[in-house]
């Protein structure tokens, strides 16, 4: 089995043990374990106006969103809690930084490859899964959102 960086990630173990400058691969991995270890915007929200939690039944992999939108109908504030790997808390961290204050239509746009591009790693087949839940969650909360508001007119 190789051990690719997704790997060395989630164990937090350094890949550059020589004290030299770190590589381009190696700060996006200090990046990632910044956002794991020091998540922006953790916590939960109360009140909010959604609060919807899923996992990876794969890996255990947990991400809570809450989060309320404004009369614009952009995200105000959002909070997330959870527990798993570092792509998974990390793309959380990030997800959620990127989409304060964002309209819904705009973040309703975002896709794997923009979560992946936040990252800034390659990302195996089997860590995809991890580095979009908090992608999923979102998009579930926001049809939830929207559900509960009354038709137009």
């Amino acid at each position: 089995m190789t051990d690719g960086i997704e790997d060395r990630i989630a164990r937090g173990s350094a890949p550059n043990p020589s004290g030299a400058a770190p590589s381009g691969e190696d700060m996006y991995r200090e990046h990632i374990l910044d956002h794991y270890k020091h998540p922006r915007n953790f916590g939960v929200l109360k009140p909010a106006a959604v609060d919807h939690e899923a996992n990876n039944p794969l890996c255990g992999d947990q991400i809570r969103l809450t989060f309320n939108v404004n009369d614009k109908d952009e995200i105000s504030d959002v909070k997330f809690t959870g527990r798993g790997c570092a792509i998974s808390q990390a793309s959380a961290s990030l997800l959620t930084s990127r989409v304060k204050g964002k309209p819904l239509s705009e973040i309703k746009a975002i896709d794997r490859d923009q979560v992946v591009q936040m990252l800034g790693i390659p990302i195996s087949p089997v860590r995809l899964k991890c580095a979009l839940l908090s992608l999923a969650v979102l998009r579930e909360g926001i049809e939830i959102y929207e559900k509960k508001l009354p038709p137009p007119g």
